[in-house]
C-alpha cells in the first residue's frame, strides 16, 4: 500500500509540472505575440504618417503646399497688373476729363459772339458806304467810336481776324468762293479779296474766311 500511495504521489507532481509547463509555454507565447505586435505598430504609425503626408493623387503634402504658394503668388502678380493697368486708365481718364472741362470752359462763349460777328459785318458795311458819301463826317465819327469800342470789346473776349488778304490760300482757314484772273503774277494762287471776314476764338477757327483766290 505504500508503495502504491507514493507512486500516485509521484505521477500527481509530474501532472502538475506538466500544467506548469503549459502555462509558462502560453505566457511565453503570449509575450512574444505582445512584443512582436509592440514592435510592428511603429510601422503600422509610419505608413499613417506617410500616408497623411499625401493626397489621394500620390503627390506629398509639402509639394501641394509649394504649388498652393505658387498659384497664389500667380494671382497676386496678376491683381497688382490689372490694379497697374486701371490706375494708368484712371489717370489718363482724369486728364481727359480736366482737358475737356477747360475746353468747354474756354469755348464757353462761341455761340454768343458768333451771333455777334454779323453786327461786326454790319458796321463794316456801313463804314465802307460813308466813304464814298458825302456831308456824312459826323455819322462817320460816331459809327468809327461804336465800332472801335465793339473791335476792342471783341478782343477782350479771344476774337480775332484771321489774316486773309494777299495771303496763300488756305482750306483750314478760307472758303474760296470763286476765282478771278489776274496780270500780277505775284497774286496767283493768293487771296486777292475777302468777301466776309473770318475771325479765331482764342486758337480755335470759328468762322472761315470768304475769298476770291487770283488765277
Amino acid at each position: 500500500m505504500m508503495v502504491k500511495k507514493k507512486i500516485q504521489e509521484t505521477e500527481g507532481k509530474k501532472d502538475q509540472q506538466t500544467t506548469e509547463t503549459s502555462e509558462n509555454k502560453s505566457n511565453t507565447s503570449t509575450d512574444q505575440i505582445i512584443t512582436d505586435t509592440g514592435a510592428k505598430l511603429p510601422e503600422s504609425e509610419k505608413k499613417q504618417d506617410a500616408s497623411a503626408e499625401s493626397d489621394n493623387n500620390g503627390v506629398p503634402e509639402s509639394d501641394k503646399i509649394i504649388q498652393k504658394e505658387t498659384e497664389l503668388l500667380a494671382k497676386l502678380a496678376e491683381i497688382q497688373d490689372k490694379y497697374l493697368r486701371l490706375s494708368a486708365e484712371f489717370d489718363n481718364y482724369r486728364r481727359r476729363t480736366l482737358k475737356e472741362k477747360i475746353e468747354i470752359t474756354k469755348f464757353a462763349t462761341e455761340d454768343l459772339l458768333l451771333q455777334i460777328l454779323p453786327v461786326m459785318d454790319d458796321f463794316e458795311r456801313a463804314l465802307k458806304h460813308m466813304e464814298v458819301s458825302e456831308n456824312c463826317s459826323g455819322m462817320k465819327e460816331g459809327i468809327d467810336l461804336i465800332y472801335n469800342k465793339f473791335s476792342e470789346f471783341l478782343k477782350q473776349q479771344g476774337i480775332k481776324e484771321i489774316d486773309s488778304l494777299k495771303c496763300d490760300f488756305n482750306v483750314d482757314l478760307h472758303d474760296a468762293i470763286t476765282k478771278i484772273k489776274v496780270e500780277d503774277e505775284s497774286l496767283k494762287g493768293k487771296i486777292v479779296e475777302v468777301i466776309l471776314k473770318g475771325y479765331y476764338l482764342k486758337d480755335k477757327v470759328i468762322r472761315h474766311s470768304k475769298v476770291v483766290i487770283g488765277e
